[in-house]
């Protein structure tokens, strides 16, 4: 009857509205918590420079989340990315996000070892990458970096993003939802959203460059929402000063640049995609020198 069609035309187009607004707040999340806010090369006249073209650096996309504060002193705060921390830091406020852990792990704990010198190794499929983690520079990010190693908190996962073109060469990982087991897709919902469940402020901006060996945390946009996912520049790239570099990359480099030669399986509508060349995170270990 022409009533029963009408209804059932109405509701095939509810339906396919309804899938539409999904797919409309997915991209949406993808493009806000990419971690990495770069850009395409400006037509307009920049020589080289990069405008910003996807809000974030995964497509870690997440909740809100509560702020957090690192502090170089407990009056000292830093809570933009605009505002002055002495570094090294004596105290860093990590605050837990609103939308929790996806792997369990506590808190850093408030007042750093801010005289220590660290290094990192982190252990992959394709051969170690070591790091000279800058303690003195970023002393809030580089004492949860420490703690999350320590912790085992990225054993067993994958580098979820990769970019080889566009003015952005840099591979992302941290995410513990990347599982190592997995084959990662650029449609899933939950790759790039993954964190520790607390966030910090961004550290070390001043000056900030992203040249190769350069390591930098991923955030969603905002200045005190760092949290696990990181990125690794392995060719020299221009980006905001709006991601704290915690890390220069002293051995492996020829890793990362080859995993971006191989290029992406899939892209993310926010840029780069998932990497062809898989790199599995076996465990990242932390060396006190």
């Amino acid at each position: 009857m022409p009533g029963n069609k009408e209804r059932q035309r109405k509701r095939a187009r509810e339906r396919w509205e309804r899938q539409q607004d999904k797919r409309r707040q997915r991209q949406h999340k993808i493009r806000q918590w990419t971690g990495i806010s770069v850009a395409v090369i400006a037509a307009a006249g920049l020589a080289g420079g990069l405008l910003a073209a996807f809000a974030g650096g995964s497509p870690a996309k997440t909740d809100a989340a509560a702020k957090a504060k690192a502090t170089a002193s407990p009056s000292a705060s830093a809570t933009s990315s605009t505002a002055a921390v002495t570094e090294p830091a004596t105290h860093c406020t990590y605050t837990k996000s609103s939308g929790g852990a996806v792997k369990s792990v506590s808190l850093p704990p408030a007042t750093p070892d801010y005289k220590a010198a660290y290094t990192a190794t982190i252990n992959t499929n394709l051969g170690p990458i070591s790091i000279n983690l800058l303690n003195s520079k970023a002393t809030c990010s580089v004492y949860s970096f420490v703690h999350l190693a320590d912790a085992g908190f990225w054993n067993n996962s994958q580098c979820h993003r990769v970019s080889d073109s566009g003015g952005l060469y840099m591979l992302q990982c941290g995410d513990p939802t990347a599982k190592a087991t997995e084959n990662l897709s650029c449609s899933s919902t939950t790759v790039g959203t993954g964190g520790p469940g607390y966030e910090f402020a961004n550290e070390n901006l001043t000056g900030a460059k992203y040249d190769a060996g350069t390591v930098a945390m991923a955030n969603s946009g905002g200045s005190d929402t760092n949290g696990s996912q990181f990125f690794l520049v392995f060719k020299n790239t221009s980006l905001p000063a709006d991601y704290t570099p915690f890390g220069t990359i002293t051995s492996g480099l020829d890793i990362l640049q080859n995993v971006g030669k191989a290029g992406t399986s899939c892209t993310y509508s926010a840029g780069g995609g998932v990497p062809k060349e898989k790199v599995i995170i076996k465990s990242v270990t932390i060396k006190q020198v």
